[in-house]
């Protein structure tokens, strides 16, 4: 941490227009698009599908999905119609670990039945992911490409979730421009500049970024990052230096709409895990309840204004305005 004496005016940053090169971002999102996900989309938060709990409804590409968990904590994946007369599974109850339809008592196990089969589904302890073939259109994986985090038990993790009318792309085209952060949002990120872009090779595909976060007035934690795209709809922010190294910022874009719409819409589901080897972080492990709520209200006062920027994007690519 350090106290940043001056505190310059908007106007007289120094523009970055020349850095963001438009192939620049181009060409990282192009080679991001080509990187296998093997059909798996992010749904959510680990924590909202509780054992015992409702279950959850989520569409992926036009395609509903439910999940619940059994009473041992399995997660379960499947068509979010019954398979009897289309009632919505999203509003059932779950009994002894089972889906109980709220239509006629159906009840589904997580097995096939009559038409009705499960998708398979991931849980990394922070995130949820479905993997939907139909969707995806890729060779399946068994596992989805999930980012390298801090060790298990040493961070404070957090999920927001969002939803913009543009696609995928447009939302992983924001991450691969880390020129605006100093422009767009001067409340949370300042002297930021990309020490080295893409060097357009998949081992040294990475933005390399010094910036500062602001944390109170003129109290800020300048850190070295690096923004990578390890697959289409994901970009994670990794503190390699300074101030919580090793933490990180997952993006992940999941498509809600399928691809003839179009009106398009696109959930943000971003996870914050963060750690810290100052001897008073055991402290915050232990208040991350209370910290979540205010790690969630930060990323949406940025995705305020990122959707904007995603949502403008796609505005302009539709209307042939932009290159698609």
């Amino acid at each position: 941490m350090r106290r940043r004496r001056r505190r310059a005016d908007w106007a007289t940053r120094l523009p970055t227009w020349r850095e963001a090169c438009p192939a620049l971002i181009a060409g990282a999102l192009k080679r991001a698009s080509a990187r296998p996900s093997g059909n798996w989309f992010v749904v959510g938060a680990s924590r909202d599908v509780r054992a015992g709990g409702r279950p959850c409804g989520r569409t992926v590409g036009g395609v509903e999905v439910v999940l619940w968990r059994s009473d041992a904590g399995e997660l379960q994946a499947g068509p979010g119609a019954c398979p009897h007369l289309g009632a919505p599974l999203r509003d059932s109850r779950v009994r002894c670990g089972t889906l109980v339809c709220h239509w006629h008592g159906l009840v589904l196990d997580g097995g096939s039945f009559a038409g009705w089969d499960p998708y398979p589904v991931h849980d990394d302890g922070v995130l949820v992911w479905v993997r939907l073939d139909t969707v995806g259109g890729e060779e399946p994986s068994e596992r989805p490409v999930v980012p390298v985090r801090p060790a298990a038990g040493s961070g404070v993790d957090a999920v927001f979730q969002a939803v913009g009318r543009c696609e995928p792309q447009d939302v992983v085209a924001n991450r691969l421009d880390p020129w605006h952060g100093s422009w767009f949002h001067p409340y949370s990120f300042v002297d930021l500049t990309v020490a080295r872009p893409p060097r357009g090779e998949e081992e040294d595909d990475a933005f390399v970024v010094d910036v500062s976060f602001r944390v109170t007035g003129s109290l800020v934690a300048p850190v070295r990052a690096e923004f990578t795209a390890p697959e289409p709809r994901t970009v994670v922010m990794r503190i390699t230096e300074g101030e919580g190294v090793t933490s990180v910022v997952e993006t992940h874009a999941t498509p809600l709409t399928g691809e003839a719409d179009e009106r398009p819409r696109t959930a943000v589901v971003e996870a914050v895990v963060a750690a810290s080897d100052r001897r008073g972080f055991a402290l915050a492990r232990a208040a991350a309840p209370a910290l979540r709520p205010l790690m969630r209200r930060t990323a949406a006062r940025l995705w305020r204004d990122d959707l904007a920027y995603a949502e403008r994007r796609w505005a302009l690519r539709s209307t042939g305005r932009f290159p698609a």
